[in-house]
């Protein structure tokens, strides 16, 4: 499919061209039958004047008398008796002008029909006071010709013999046209079906589209999005192609002026920090120095910043529980007040099938690994900032790992006490420090630094209380 517009404009004119070829079959089909059933009801008429008076029958129609035998059973109404008729015989009976029916007396009338497949529903016909017999007669012969049956037609009119009507060219099957309404209906549908299977698929093709740009992890920031669908949507991936290139430019120009900064600053620095060595006043050599340091450490926070945005890492299948247990050792090498809890039994559950009313539950063991799609190196970093702003402002550390059938979240506790989440969700914005780090060293980097990696995979930072203090929780997909 080249383009939207010309295959909606195809589809518009496949529509209309079925639509009107399901409509002239329909009308036709309509008007064949409403013929047929006129011709029918006719030649009841036409039945009744000859049977009455003599008049000619047309080709149709072909009248013989009952033998002696079969005109007694029919007097009898032993129908089902009588020689030469159809089998099984379904007889369908219908007299005028004798007191069993509540009818206007009007000529004497009996009508019989004797069918193999069907007894006429007379429920359809009009017996309301004041119809002749001769309408009857015709309306008896329209119902016949609605339905497809090899009937055989007896009928009595006043005090004459009976008579056994043949008429193959009026309802019997042969005679029948052709009903084109069932097929004028499936090609109605079928346009119908049609069009709406490319609204569907359009529609799908630009949610998924969507859904790509969405998922931070699908979307690795190097490889461009794949060119598929019409040009319509071409033309807009190829614009977010460009748009995102562009971007990782300028984010790339960033990283190097700051760099450069960082580079260029360092000499300053450090003819800074032999000059202040020399200043004989010690409270003023130390502020000296705090400012240097901390000139320098913005410099390198917004750098480290920057290089998480570029996402330059590959993405790759990783073990989760292995990346953590090892970030864990190291602080724990280095003394710091860290654990991670036993990783117990992870219980989660599947999407849920349509052939099962329940949800299906699955059991991670505690000796598999966890396994996710990520940047080990940026995981790393994210980990150990949520580490140090945990025991930078709540003294010690505890990390846990949960997962579901989707997401896998890493868990940091702290023990700094109840923390509203607003607060913390409000630091994740670059240079925003909290309220108790006047007293530790910071940039107010940190947080900002994990929110941007979590996003880049597919995920998000959040907080809320835990059972000692507030719990920073880093969420994954699975992948």
């Amino acid at each position: 499919m080249n383009s939207l517009k010309s295959a909606s404009i195809g589809f518009v004119l496949f529509a209309f061209v079925t639509g009107c070829l399901s409509t002239g079959m329909w009308l036709r089909s309509a008007n064949d039958w409403r013929q047929h059933l006129f011709v029918a009801h006719h030649r009841g008429h036409v039945l009744f004047d000859h049977l009455l008076f003599g008049e000619p029958l047309p080709d149709d129609l072909q009248t013989t008398s009952l033998s002696p035998k079969d005109a007694a059973l029919a007097d009898q109404g032993k129908f089902e008796r009588m020689s030469d008729i159809p089998r099984p015989a379904l007889v369908t009976r219908l007299s005028i002008g004798d007191s069993s029916f509540a009818l206007r007396a009007d000529t004497p009338l009996k009508i019989v029909s004797i069918s193999p497949k069907i007894r006429y529903p007379l429920s359809e016909l009009d017996l309301s006071d004041g119809r002749s017999s001769r309408n009857t007669l015709g309306a008896f012969m329209n119902l016949m010709a609605r339905y497809c049956s090899e009937a055989v037609l007896l009928v009595k009119v006043a005090d004459k013999e009976w008579m056994r009507v043949e008429g193959k060219g009026v309802w019997h099957c042969g005679a029948s046209p052709v009903d084109r309404r069932l097929l004028a209906i499936l090609l109605a549908l079928v346009s119908v079906v049609s069009v709406l299977s490319l609204a569907a698929n359009m529609a799908n093709r630009f949610t998924d589209f969507a859904k790509i740009l969405s998922d931070r992890q699908t979307v690795d920031r190097t490889k461009q999005i794949q060119m598929t669908g019409p040009a319509e949507l071409r033309a807009i991936i190829a614009a977010v192609n460009a748009y995102r290139e562009e971007e990782r430019k300028h984010l790339s120009e960033r990283a190097i002026i700051m760099s450069g900064v960082s580079h260029d600053l360092g000499t300053p620095a450090t003819r800074l920090r032999l000059r202040a060595a020399t200043i004989e006043d010690l409270e003023l050599r130390r502020k000296f120095e705090a400012d240097i340091e901390q000139m320098t450490g913005i410099i390198e926070s917004v750098l480290t910043y920057t290089r998480a945005e570029l996402s330059t890492e590959a993405p790759r299948k990783l073990s989760l529980t292995s990346l953590v247990e090892a970030i864990v050792a190291d602080y724990v090498d280095m003394g710091s007040p860290v654990k991670l809890e036993p990783i117990q039994n992870i219980v989660f559950e599947e999407g849920r099938s349509i052939f099962m009313s329940r949800q299906k539950q699955n059991e991670l063991d505690s000796g598999s690994p966890l396994l996710v799609e990520g940047r080990p190196l940026a995981l790393r970093r994210a980990i150990g900032n949520l580490i140090d702003n945990a025991l930078k402002y709540g003294r010690n550390a505890t990390i846990r790992l949960e997962a579901d059938a989707n997401d896998a979240r890493i868990l940091v506790e702290d023990e700094g006490g109840a923390v509203l989440a607003d607060d913390l969700e409000d630091l994740t914005r670059p240079f925003k420090r909290g309220a108790n780090a006047q007293s530790s060293k910071g940039f107010g980097m940190g947080l900002t630094i994990v929110s941007s990696i979590a996003l880049e995979h597919g995920g998000d930072l959040t907080f809320g209380p835990g059972r000692a203090g507030t719990v920073a929780q880093l969420r994954i997909p699975r992948g």
